[in-house]
């Protein structure tokens, strides 16, 4: 055998996994994979739990990022938790993981769902205001972490008050609609402006907790609003790039396409109305 081969582990037919490999644990084969700029997730049918949620992203697709982005045992943030996908994922991929989530109902489910699987690693659901983040770890005594990986799916500004069917739909079977009442929750603020830039100051508390090369992933979409299309996606991306000795390196962007969405009749023999079928992965970096 070579020299040079000895660097490298056969996996089967996952590849072979270099043993230099700084960022993951994934091999050649799956790292290729991984970086396409698109791709087609279907996750399985949400059960009763998951589906209290209004706004719920799949474990299934928060796991590929979270083992693309980390080893085992290293730590991952997710500041608007939500129901708990990112620690679900976390720990089913043998990771560290903390969550901070602001509504009540939504922390109790996360904590129970983490409970009911016994993780072997440390998976910290915390009730609270990602604003306060820094107090948050700090009364957790987890002010010592910087997070190797964030990801999180912060509230579409406005989308979950339209009156759209989806919405429509839920009302009927007596489920949620939107995150919260309070004045505190970012999906809340009513101008887009004032929502953008509370966004990016999340993730200036964020930058500080997260270590120097770490990544951030944020999942979220373009807003179609009173006939207009306001581009949260590229705004975000904008926000978070020109924060001072805060600014994130903007990566790159994967399009998650929703492919199994049904197709709705939104201004037939009117006005172009789209089936928004995709969402934004946006990808970025601590590189200071």
């Amino acid at each position: 055998m070579a020299k040079t081969d000895k660097k490298y582990i056969q996996l089967g037919e996952r590849g072979r996994l270099n043993k230099n490999n700084k960022l993951n644990s994934l091999t050649g084969k799956e790292w290729i994979k991984f970086s396409k700029s698109w791709f087609v997730h279907r996750p399985i049918k949400r059960n009763k739990t998951e589906i209290l949620h209004p706004a719920k992203y799949p474990e299934s697709l928060v796991k590929e990022f979270i083992e693309f982005f980390t080893k085992e045992d290293e730590w991952v943030l997710d500041p608007f938790l939500g129901s708990g996908s990112t620690l679900l994922a976390a720990g089913e991929s043998k990771r560290n993981a903390v969550g901070i989530e602001l509504t009540n109902k939504f922390y109790n489910i996360s904590k129970k769902r983490i409970v009911e699987n016994n993780f072997k690693t440390k998976i910290i659901p915390i009730k609270g205001d990602s604003k306060n983040l820094s107090n948050i770890l700090n009364e957790n005594n987890l002010s010592k972490i910087r997070f190797d990986f964030v990801i999180t799916s912060p509230p579409y500004w406005n989308q979950l008050e339209r009156n759209s069917l989806r919405q429509k739909n839920r009302s009927k079977k007596n489920l949620v609609t939107k995150y919260s009442v309070s004045k505190k929750d970012l999906g809340n603020v009513k101008d887009y402006k004032k929502f953008i830039e509370e966004q990016a100051e999340i993730f200036d508390i964020v930058y500080n907790q997260t270590k120097s090369g770490g990544y951030l992933s944020i999942i979220t979409n373009n807003v179609y609003f009173k006939s207009k299309l306001y581009p949260l996606a590229y705004d975000t991306a904008i926000s978070l790039t020109n924060r001072g000795n805060k600014s994130w390196v903007l990566k790159d962007e994967k399009i998650w396409l929703q492919d199994d969405k049904p197709l709705i009749a939104l201004g037939v023999n009117n006005a172009w109305v789209s089936n928004r079928h995709h969402q934004y992965c946006l990808i970025f970096r601590k590189e200071n």
